[in-house]
């Protein structure tokens, strides 16, 4: 199990219930990387690709 698996299992079992915005993640994303600026890269990536999840031009 990959050390993602169990945040993500976590984060599902404490906030699971609750509905977010796009607006609300991309906000706690901002301060988490404010805090850890060393994620910057990989938290750009990330959002980089849920923006073009399902974009066909980009296959």
């Amino acid at each position: 199990m990959y050390f993602t698996d169990r945040g993500i299992e976590e984060l599902e079992q404490r906030r699971g219930d609750e509905e977010v915005t796009l607006a609300w993640l991309g906000e706690r994303l901002q301060e988490f990387v404010d805090v850890h600026p060393e994620f910057e890269t990989p938290i750009e990536r990330f959002a980089t690709w849920l923006a073009r999840l399902d974009d066909p031009d980009d296959d």
